[in-house]
């Protein structure tokens, strides 16, 4: 019984230290192949197509040096690495490989090759059991779609992901992108940056992004952090903004701003939709409009603003709904909604207008007012029309009608027309400090004439019913027509837009890539190729 316990123990021990001997000598470099061999005592040199094997990897070079007691081997002259169990290989003109941590040191012209996609550097670490490549002194990757280049790169091949460092750049033939950090993924070939990036398109359009960005090179999707697109027409900025290239639409938010360099208007806004294809743009959340004039500004605020652009005037307009409101100079206004069109350079107010310039305000069911040479020109009032200017010693001037005409010199009021039921009330003043009486007018037509902001003249084409009251005689009710409100409470002033939106101040002279000299490319582009061998 003893003799049999004895018999099983040195079985067992015997199949142990057999497979422990197998897992060493498979962690064991092998020489399969060399037309001659030199050395011994733990030193062997290998001379011409060499062939050595560790684990599913074979490895070739034009010659080796074996330390076979430190498992390492140092390969000379067009050495290879390829690995029969997964899809990498790599390639270089000399290499030092250590068998017990599976670490490919590789120098020059190296190349490493997983799949479709290809590594050129003149410095590679190679852990294969990680799957793990380091380049340290500029390295190039090639696929189907992109280059890119850095000064110092990390290859997971395991995970199909490459991380990029200093002076990164990513180009294919719509575009360069350039970054410090860069993570690109070698399956669905989309990048991702930290940090500042900057893209140029192969139209002249740039892209920037000051907290990173997400790039789907082969859909043509961009998401940009902090950034903004700008092309000969436009810049388009937004906290998050999305670019579809292939549909041709933006949608950037928070602190959303697009300006349009033609037309010298900048919108802002919590968001913002922009479809190129179409010029069309939608605006949402406290938006404001800013359009810059030679010597002044125009300032426009409402909850949603629609803009259609084109070549043909007669399809452009811009909308501003609801709670508008707008300043230029010395001339306001306010409606629930705005129209603007192109092809007559005509605003049209809608519900409950209202207009002030100066020291004049005018209202009727709606506004239309023209614009020319930057200024507005004409206001055309219909239905209610009610126009009230206030004189120097505040006494309300007011003219009323059906359909009322209201013409503007440097947005100043310089004359009413009043066509229909026509009725003007206005003060007699003496040396601008002394009421005279009260002027009363009912007629069909009715002009009135200012001069620095007070009535000057009123003239009428058909008799009218008149009437003058001295100041003594004034009663109850006899300074204001029916219908008459001032409402210079309601009126937007600079500070009204401030704190409806005051608009993000951005660095405008952003630092770019583009101003500094790219990494010194690697392999292939290299043509003098320098043989390292064993002499």
């Amino acid at each position: 019984m003893t003799n049999i316990r004895i018999i099983l123990f040195c079985l067992l021990t015997s199949l142990s230290l057999s497979k422990t001997m197998a897992q060493e000598n498979n962690s064991r470099l092998e020489i399969l192949q060399a037309d001659s061999l030199l050395g011994g005592k733990g030193f062997e040199r290998l001379i011409t197509d060499v062939i050595m094997k560790h684990k599913s990897s074979l490895i070739y070079c034009d010659s080796a040096h074996f330390y076979s007691e430190e498992n390492i081997a140092k390969l000379f002259g067009n050495v290879k690495i390829d690995d029969k169990q997964d899809s990498v290989t790599v390639t270089s003109r000399y290499a030092e490989y250590d068998g017990d941590t599976q670490l490919a040191l590789l120098r020059n012209n190296v190349v490493l090759v997983n799949e479709g996609t290809t590594l050129y550097t003149d410095f590679l670490d190679y852990n294969r059991a990680t799957g793990e490549a380091i380049y340290f002194n500029s390295g190039m990757v090639k696929d189907s779609t992109n280059v890119l280049t850095s000064e110092k790169g990390l290859y997971e091949t395991k995970i199909e992901k490459i991380t990029f460092n200093k002076k990164v750049v990513l180009e294919n033939p719509d575009y360069t992108m350039k970054s410090n950090t860069l993570y690109y993924y070698t399956t669905t070939k989309i990048a991702e940056t930290e940090k500042l990036t900057n893209i140029l398109s192969k139209d002249g359009n740039k892209l920037n992004a000051q907290k990173g960005s997400f790039y789907d090179t082969e859909n043509k999707i961009f998401r940009f952090y902090d950034g903004d697109v700008e092309s000969d027409n436009s810049v388009v900025y937004g906290e998050t903004l999305f670019f579809d290239e292939k549909a041709q639409y933006y949608e950037a938010k928070k602190n959303v701003s697009i300006l349009n360099k033609e037309r010298n208007v900048e919108v802002f806004g919590d968001e913002g939709k922009y479809w190129e294809d179409r010029q069309y743009s939608e605006v949402y959340g406290n938006a404001l409009v800013r359009k810059y004039f030679e010597t002044d500004t125009l300032l426009m605020i409402a909850d949603t603003l629609i803009t259609q652009d084109g070549e043909n005037a007669d399809e452009k307009y811009t909308l501003a709904y609801p709670n508008m409101r707008l300043i230029k100079s010395e001339l306001a206004g306010r409606s629930d909604s705005m129209a603007y069109i192109y092809a007559d350079s005509t605003v049209h107010l809608y519900s409950d207008p209202v207009l002030w310039s100066n020291k004049s305000q005018i209202t009727a069911d709606s506004i239309n007012f023209l614009i020319a040479n930057q200024e507005i020109d004409r206001a055309f009032l219909r239905n209610n029309a009610f126009a009230i200017t206030r004189d120097t010693i505040g006494n309300f001037n007011q003219i009323k009608g059906r359909k009322m005409t209201g013409y503007f010199i440097e947005s100043e009021m310089d004359k009413l027309d009043v066509e229909g039921n026509g009725e003007s009330l206005y003060f007699a003043v003496e040396n601008d400090t002394t009421i005279k009486g009260l002027n009363k007018l009912l007629c069909g037509r009715i002009i009135m004439e200012f001069k620095e902001g007070t009535v000057s003249r009123i003239s009428h084409t058909i008799k009218p019913e008149a009437s003058f009251t001295p100041p003594h005689l004034f009663e109850e009710g006899d300074q204001s027509l029916e219908g008459f409100t001032w409402r210079a409470d309601e009126r937007p002033s600079r500070k009204t837009i401030n704190d409806w939106r005051t608009p993000k101040i951005r660095d405008k002279n952003r630092y770019s890539f583009f101003d500094e000299p790219d990494v010194k490319l690697p392999y292939p582009e290299n043509d003098e190729i320098q043989i390292i061998t064993d002499n």
